[in-house]
C-alpha cells in the first residue's frame, strides 16, 4: 500500500514538472512520466535541455526504486504466505502424529463445546474434528487441538490418529453423519469406545445397532435430569458435583482390574482392605459378563475382567490405583487435583 502511494506521488511529481517547467500538455506530461518510469526506452516526447534531462535521470531512478520496492513486497508476501502454511501443515502434522490414547470429539457445536470444557477439566488429551472454519476458528481460540475436515471419511479420521485413540465422541448435528463416523471408527479402530449423539429414539436403535458402546439422547437425558431435579434435587446436584466440573472435592473413578498385574484378584474385598488403605470406597463393580454389583460387601470376591467403581478424593484414587498395582483405569486416566 505505502509503495503504491510513493508510486503515485512520483507519477504526480513527474507530470507536473513537465507540464509547469517545461510547458508540455497535460496528456504530453503525463505520457512521459509513464514511460520514464516504465523504462521502455521510447524517445523524448519533447527535446529536454540539460535540466530536463536531470530531472528525468532522478525520476528514472525514483521509479526504479519504487517499482522494486512493490515487487519485493508482493513476492515476500506470496513466499511468505506459502511457507507459513507449509509449516502449519507441517506443525499440524506432526501434533496429529504425536497423539496417543487420546479421546475424538467430532462436531464442535454446543455440545461439543461443552464435551470439551469438561475433557480439559479431566485434563485429557483430545482433538476436535469440525468441518466448519468458523467452528474450526473458535475452537483454536479456546486452545484446542483441532483439525479441519470431515469427519465421516476415513482419512481425516486417520489424520487424527484413529488407530490410537481410545474414545471418539460422534457430536455431529446430523444423526446420519454421526451414525457414518461411528462405523468408520469401529472399522478402523475395533476397540476404540464410540460414544454417539442421537436426536430420535429410532437414530438411538440404530447407532447402538451400528457398533456404538453408548448413544446419548439430549432430549431424553435431559428429560430425565429435569425430573431428577424435581424429585431429588439434593441427590443430582450431588451426583453433579462429583461428575463434572474442575473445582471438585470428590470425584468417581473406573479401574479394570487386570489379572496379570493385579495382586487381589481372587480376593474379597475384606481381605484387600481397599478401603482402609486407600480411604476411597468401591460403590459398585461390573463384572465382565455386565452384571452389575452395587455396594459391594466385603465378603465379595475380585475377579478377573472386574471394573470397579469407586469415589473418593483425588489423593484417595491415586492411592488405591498404586494399590491395586500397575492397574490399567477403564478410561487410562488418572484422577487429578481440581
Amino acid at each position: 500500500m505505502a509503495g503504491a502511494i510513493a508510486l503515485g506521488g512520483v507519477f504526480l511529481i513527474g507530470t507536473l514538472w513537465y507540464w509547469l517547467v517545461e510547458g508540455w500538455s497535460w496528456e504530453d506530461a503525463a505520457y512521459m512520466t509513464v514511460i520514464t518510469l516504465a523504462t521502455v526506452g521510447y524517445g523524448e516526447t519533447h527535446p529536454l535541455g540539460s535540466r530536463g534531462r536531470l530531472f528525468t535521470i532522478a525520476l528514472i531512478f525514483l521509479g526504479l526504486i519504487n517499482i522494486g520496492y512493490i515487487v519485493n513486497r508482493f513476492t515476500e508476501a506470496i513466499i511468505q504466505g506459502y511457507f507459513q502454511q507449509g509449516i502449519r501443515l507441517q506443525q499440524q502434522r506432526r501434533l496429529m502424529e504425536s497423539l496417543s490414547q487420546h479421546y475424538i470429539i467430532c462436531g464442535f457445536s454446543r455440545t461439543g463445546r461443552q464435551i470439551a470444557k469438561e475433557f480439559r477439566a479431566e485434563g485429557v488429551s483430545f482433538v476436535v474434528i469440525d468441518s466448519e472454519a468458523e467452528s474450526v476458528q473458535r475452537a483454536q481460540l479456546e486452545g484446542y487441538t483441532v483439525y479441519q475436515g470431515d469427519a465421516t471419511l476415513d482419512d481425516t479420521l486417520f489424520k487424527v490418529g484413529i488407530e490410537r485413540a481410545i474414545c471418539i465422541v460422534a457430536a455431529l448435528p446430523s444423526d446420519a453423519e454421526n451414525l457414518y463416523t461411528v462405523l468408520s471408527a469401529k472399522t478402523l479402530n475395533p476397540e476404540i469406545r464410540a460414544i454417539a449423539r442421537a436426536s430420535t429414539e429410532e437414530a438411538l436403535q440404530k447407532l447402538q445397532r451400528g457398533g456404538a458402546d453408548a448413544v446419548i439422547s439430549p432430549y431424553i437425558t435431559g428429560g430425565k435430569r429435569m425430573a431428577a431435579a424435581a424429585l431429588r434435587p439434593q441427590v443430582l446436584d450431588f451426583v453433579d458435583g462429583i461428575l463434572t466440573g474442575a473445582d471438585r472435592q470428590l470425584y468417581m473413578e473406573e479401574f479394570l482390574l487386570d489379572p496379570a498385574f493385579c495382586p487381589f484378584v481372587g480376593q474379597s474385598l475384606q481381605k484387600a482392605k481397599l478401603r482402609s488403605q486407600s480411604g476411597a470406597l468401591v460403590l459398585a463393580i461390573r463384572r465382565s459378563d455386565g452384571t452389575l454389583i452395587g455396594g459391594p460387601t466385603g465378603d465379595t470376591v475380585l475377579m478377573p475382567g472386574d471394573t470397579l467403581i469407586c469415589m473418593g478424593t483425588a489423593e484417595q484414587l491415586r492411592s488405591i490405583n498404586q494399590i491395586l498395582g500397575p492397574i490399567r483405569p477403564q478410561n487410562l486416566r488418572k484422577p487429578r487435583n481440581g
